[in-house]
């Protein structure tokens, strides 16, 4: 016990190196002329638990250094962290969101992004779900986790919004409120509506008598609540508790005279949770309430709808009601259900068709995980407008991340050991010292009752056997020779692996590589490339990859050359259009399209793969300048005469005068409309007969049109060419690629006058993505 800190004592005064090598050469030759168990002596030789700290100490920084560079490359920031100083932190009850559909009946919703809905054109809209985050109401001071449990109460043709705030300060739900007067586009923040000791949620509000109620769920005090609105929509006070149940996530509706109520009772020993559904009946809604004869309607599978998912809405003479799909986790999906019989002695409701399509997106998209809220209401002009929230990861998301993150931990740390025994830098698993039977002096009591102790006897046991199995085991796999090589090598590698994976696990936060809002609001952008028969296989990974991103609402291909593919060959997440060209010509990729919808367009090679994370910061950097070209590749094109020059030139003299469009966000009506102007037909005239250059004219037309900036770097984590691998690179000599580009500098100055005085400078920005 006490020899390891008189040895470390020995080597750090008085320079004590040599004394410490000398001492430790001389306990190991002790250790050896010592035949009463060696296998102890060399565990507690000094020397060789030293060895082992240096060991794990390395193996430490190794893997703290790989694990480091892991999450700079591969790993994408938390959106969330940026969106609210206040509030949207990490929860483990999710990151629930509410998004905005329409449509000319309740089961043919679509999303917002479709209606193609424009206000406000600088901030390069079209609107995109979800229309309401915890960003929105961080920001009106009520700090809040998620939003979710939606209800619209529509006046006029204005448009309020009841929700769960989950308050990130409390650690409870309460009511919040915003109102729209644009559809739902966008919401103005009102504030709390309703806050008390105790978690609400589904605020179910409604009219009855000339007065507007609201029916919270409040099970956590244990009965059902009535509220009245005294200043609508902020100011409410309680009616009446018009039941003594715990009931969740219930709702009133009129129905052949009676008014019904709908609840989930899941206090009883025998309810299932998320699988019973009770009915009441009254003539008001303020009670007494006389429950349906066939209670509980249902105790059954969490997965078969019973719990409500929102307000029910009579459709064609037939009364629906949405009810939540728990199955594979809480709130999943929402299933929809008419109601055919209704009475106090009978219910009978068979499932339909909801209509909504699921995203195939997973992670990225906002409702990938799962939905269970739906409140779809009609409005005077016949439309019908519905509210959703979604979630895009699973419940308890936090808590499975963290145990799979620690037992990833755990495995690194078992195959560190692994590798130092086989290294032979660790020559036990368990030091001597950690054993009942070698822990100093000990009096006689304590010695007669190790003897006669059957734990102590197992302990010492297992000890000797976990110690004799380091050597054992180095015998048997002999590392100096190439099987034990090979061994050690995919102990490495595994290790590297989990390493990597519990860093992604506890690190990474969900995986999903989220839009990034500006102003609170969200957007879309088509995703266009350019490519021929020869790269069908750099088009299918692009397709599958990029159709995966958040904000990617469209892919069109711009097909220049030979037999172009089926759709049914692209694995895509969004709609593909394949444009098919009758003349094989770069100016092809600025062609006017009005069949784009969407403002921005993402001008991409099919040959490059970048993060979707990357994608998503360059579209929130172009939503905040669209009159400029912004991209992931620099240039400056300066000297006399011009020439053009690689990356590394541009860092070197601090600045940039072009962006290539082969990776860059552009505005699709100024940008095809200036390419395709008289004013451009000289400068389109040198790209078909060079075959090249189609990017640098671009940036010439938009410097000859602005006397401000209108280029803007964004740097990726990280762009693979995927060119080397398929073997179809265009430009494979690069020295004549840059002689054929600098002469098109020469030739564009001529024509639109010369960009060489204008220069954006890197470290600009104070997001730091231009670094």
């Amino acid at each position: 016990m006490g020899s390891l800190p008189i040895a470390v004592s020995g080597s750090t005064v008085n320079g004590g190196g040599c004394r410490w090598w000398r001492w430790c050469n001389k306990n190991n030759s002790t250790a050896k002329s010592n035949s009463n168990g060696s296998s102890n002596s060399s565990s507690s030789d000094p020397c060789a638990n030293s060895s082992a700290f240096v060991f794990f100490l390395v193996s430490f920084v190794c893997l703290a250094s790989i694990a480091g560079l892991y999450c700079r490359l591969l790993l994408p920031p938390n959106v969330h962290t940026t969106l609210s100083s206040l509030g949207c932190n990490e929860d483990n009850e999710g990151s629930w969101s509410i998004g905005v559909y329409y449509g000319d009946s309740p089961f043919n919703l679509k999303p917002i992004e479709e209606a193609n809905v424009w206000r406000n054109k600088t901030l390069a809209w079209p609107v995109a779900n979800p229309v309401v985050t915890c960003a929105s109401a961080s920001g009106a001071s009520f700090p809040s986790n998620f939003v979710a449990d939606p209800f619209l109460y529509v006046q006029g043709d204005i448009l309020y919004l009841f929700f769960e705030a989950k308050n990130s300060i409390t650690m409870q739900g309460d009511i919040g409120v915003a109102r729209s007067t644009d559809k739902g586009a966008t919401w103005e923040q009102l504030g709390v509506a309703l806050d008390e000791d105790w978690h609400l949620s589904y605020p179910y509000v409604f009219d009855y008598n000339g007065n507007t109620y609201m029916m919270p769920e409040g099970s956590a005090k244990g009965d059902l609540r009535l509220y009245r609105a005294v200043k609508f929509p902020t100011e409410w006070q309680l009616e009446k508790i018009i039941m003594k149940k715990p009931l969740v996530d219930s709702f009133i509706i009129q129905h052949d005279g009676k008014y019904w109520l709908f609840g989930s009772d899941h206090s009883g020993i025998d309810a299932k949770k998320n699988g019973q559904l009770e009915i009441w009946y009254s003539s008001s809604p303020l009670g007494p309430w006389k429950p349906h004869k066939k209670n509980p309607i249902y105790n059954t599978d969490k997965s078969k709808g019973a719990r409500n998912g929102g307000r029910p809405f009579l459709y064609e003479g037939h009364l629906h009601r949405a009810g939540q799909d728990c199955g594979e986790t809480y709130g999943r999906r929402l299933r929809l259900f008419k109601i055919e019989i209704l009475t106090p002695t009978e219910y009978k409701e068979v499932e339909v068709p909801l209509g909504l399509k699921e995203s195939m997106k997973g992670r990225n998209a906002w409702n990938g995980a799962r939905s269970h809220q739906l409140d779809v209401q009609q409005l005077s002009s016949g439309e019908w407008v519905a509210v959703m929230d979604g979630d895009r990861v699973p419940s308890g998301d936090v808590n499975r991340r963290f145990i799979l993150g620690c037992a990833s931990v755990l495995g690194v740390v078992m195959l560190v050991i692994l590798f130092g025994m086989l290294l032979g830098a660790v020559k036990g698993l368990v030091p001597l010292s950690w054993c009942p039977h070698n822990v100093g002096k000990r009096s006689d009591a304590t010695f007669n009752w190790e003897r006669s102790s059957l734990l102590s006897n197992r302990m010492r046991l297992f000890c000797s056997r976990l110690n004799r199995a380091s050597s054992s085991l180095r015998a048997r796999i002999k590392p100096k020779t190439c099987s034990g090589g090979l061994v050690l090598a995919v102990i490495f590698l595994v290790t590297v692996v989990l390493m990597c994976t519990g860093v992604k696990y506890i690190y990474g936060g969900s995986g999903a590589q989220e839009a990034y809002p500006l102003n609170g609001q969200y957007s879309q952008f088509t995703l266009l490339t350019m490519t021929y028969d020869a790269r069908l296989w750099n088009l299918k990974m692009y397709v599958k990859h990029y159709s995966r991103c958040s904000s990617v609402r469209e892919i069109v291909v711009v097909w220049n050359k030979g037999q172009p593919p089926e759709l049914s060959e692209l694995d895509s997440a969004v709609p593909v259009r394949i444009r098919v060209e009758e003349q094989n010509s770069l100016n092809n990729r600025f062609k006017v399209d009005p069949l784009i919808k969407t403002r921005a367009v993402l001008e991409l090679d099919d040959d490059i793969m970048m993060p979707c994370d990357d994608v998503e910061r360059g579209f929130k950097v172009w939503r905040e300048h669209p009159e400029r070209i912004v991209g992931f590749y620099p240039r400056l094109a300066d000297g006399n005469p011009l020439k053009y020059r690689a990356e590394n030139h541009a860092r070197e003299h601090n600045g940039y005068n072009m962006i290539l469009t082969g990776a860059a966000f552009i505005d699709s009506k100024m940008a095809f409309e200036k390419y395709w102007s008289n004013e451009a037909a000289a400068g389109r005239a040198v790209v078909d007969k060079l075959f090249n250059c189609e990017d640098v004219l671009l940036n010439y037309l938009y410097a000859n049109a602005s006397s401000s900036s209108t280029v803007e770097y964004v740097k990726p984590a990280w762009a693979i060419d995927t060119s080397k691998f398929s073997g179809v690179a265009i430009s494979r000599n690069t020295q004549s690629h840059y002689g054929l580009r600098s002469s098109c500098l020469q030739k564009f100055s001529e024509m639109y006058g010369s960009i060489s005085s204008r220069k954006s400078e890197f470290h600009r920005r104070s997001d730091g993505w231009d670094v």
